[in-house]
């Protein structure tokens, strides 16, 4: 909420505005350097506190439609979305309505709502390999209880990931690759003991491994958005199928970020490809904090109470996610994703066009309603060696070149761009003008 108030007011427990307009607040710099008194960092999670651009984050107020706006007053165009969770643009009316109508209700329970069992079926609905799903709060929860459940399911221990992909902050999945085709992995952050990688293998992406029985599973992310937007190539995740199958091994897609971002039915239904698991996060949960794993039913039958795989969550199922998550999957009809596809391709047009016409190298692919970046002189990006030859410092130049032209990206290099029904026509025609601009300035040495 903004509103004009009493400065005092905004300490006291009875105020619930976010910002109050000419009421001598702080800054941007004062809101984070308090923050960081409270919070490791001053922020919640990692790449918001700017380190891979530089500078100091803008602490955000409000946010509605395609726009954000920080405790300054700024306004920005959006094009982080909550990295992905917000579709349908902030403040949607029919998802906050959905929110208040749940929280008269109730914000949580200890035991069974109708909103979960409800948002199973439209998950069910739209992604024909869910014949089962269980909630739990997030995309890392997800990954973990899928990886957990592979393995409870198969008997075995030995994981396969790919190097770039990122399954959220769960430790048997924070491994970094060596520099052979196929290593078991090393820790890739501190506090990750050996042990807990030991029987993870990274191996490149777009690269089908051979596997053994040994495996339990194999998680990949089918379009992956963590080293910008890199597309399977042909064959990729079909070989992956069929080399699953031919040694018993479970696979995972984990599509936390095109699960209902690329279509109804996520990268699965893109490509036609059926994995034995899926996890979800970000769209299911109209923008609050949710996860979800879906699978084929023998295989998510072994989670207890039915089977001798634990999971439990006090707040899993939530009733307010799981309305919001109906809200937005309700009004993703087919049009809208034609809508969302045509967005980003004029922005990943527009951007092209931007930095091509003012002499800097970069390109902008775009898999679906997904769009990245890559700045240099470099080829196609298949896998993570080829997306760590962008030219990091040029995208921060640009990074903030747009924020003082008023448009909001992701601030790393690595992140995806996303559009939402909020980013219409007016807003594209200030994203292109703002980008020609920025394009200018970021060229300058």
């Amino acid at each position: 909420m903004i509103h004009p108030c009493d400065p005092q007011r905004c300490e006291s427990a009875g105020c619930t505005a976010t910002l109050c307009v000419g009421a001598g607040l702080p800054s941007n710099d004062e809101i984070f350097e308090r923050s960081s008194r409270a919070i490791p960092g001053g922020v919640n999670s990692s790449i918001r506190a700017f380190r891979s651009v530089g500078g100091r984050p803008y602490v955000v107020a409000a946010a509605s439609g395609a726009h954000i706006t920080d405790v300054e007053g700024r306004r920005y165009i959006d094009l982080v979305q909550s990295y992905g969770a917000v579709i349908l643009g902030h403040a949607h009316p029919a998802v906050t309505q959905a929110v208040r109508a749940a929280a008269v209700d109730g914000t949580s329970y200890g035991a069974p709502p109708p909103r979960e069992m409800k948002l199973a079926e439209a998950i069910r609905e739209r992604v024909p390999s869910c014949e089962r799903a269980r909630f739990m709060n997030s995309g890392t929860e997800a990954t973990s209880t899928a990886v957990r459940l592979a393995r409870g399911y198969t008997g075995r221990d030995r994981v396969v990931i790919f190097h770039g992909n990122f399954h959220g902050a769960t430790d048997a999945l924070l491994a970094a690759g060596g520099s052979g085709v196929a290593t078991l992995g090393l820790p890739g952050t501190a506090g990750v003991p050996a042990g807990a990688v030991g029987e993870t293998m990274v191996v490149p992406y777009n690269v089908v491994p051979q596997l053994d029985e040994a495996v339990a599973a194999v998680i990949v992310e089918p379009v992956a958005a963590n080293m910008g937007v890199v597309e399977p190539v042909p064959g990729f995740l079909e070989g992956l199928r069929e080399e699953c199958d031919r040694v018993g091994a479970v696979l995972i897609f984990d599509e936390v970020i095109s699960g209902f971002r690329l279509g109804p039915g996520g990268a699965q239904e893109r490509y036609g490809v059926k994995p034995d698991l899926t996890t979800f996060g970000k769209v299911i949960g109209g923008g609050l904090p949710i996860g979800a794993v879906g699978g084929h039913q023998t295989i998510m039958e072994t989670l207890s109470p039915l089977g001798p795989v634990f999971h439990a969550g006090t707040l899993a199922g939530n009733p307010i996610a799981t309305a919001a998550g109906l809200a937005a999957l309700n009004l993703l009809k087919p049009e809208v994703y034609t809508e969302l596809e045509q967005r980003a391709s004029e922005l990943s047009s527009l951007l092209d066009d931007a930095c091509n016409s003012a002499g800097v190298p970069a390109h902008f692919p775009r898999v679906g309603t997904l769009v990245g970046a890559y700045f240099g002189e470099g080829g196609p990006v298949r896998n993570f060696d080829d997306a760590t030859t962008t030219d990091e410092a040029a995208y921060a130049r640009f990074f903030h070149a747009m924020l003082n032209e008023g448009v909001a990206m992701a601030p790393g290099a690595y992140e995806a761009l996303f559009v939402g029904l909020g980013h219409d026509d007016s807003v594209m025609t200030e994203v292109a003008s703002a980008a020609q601009r920025a394009a200018v300035t970021a060229a300058q040495p």
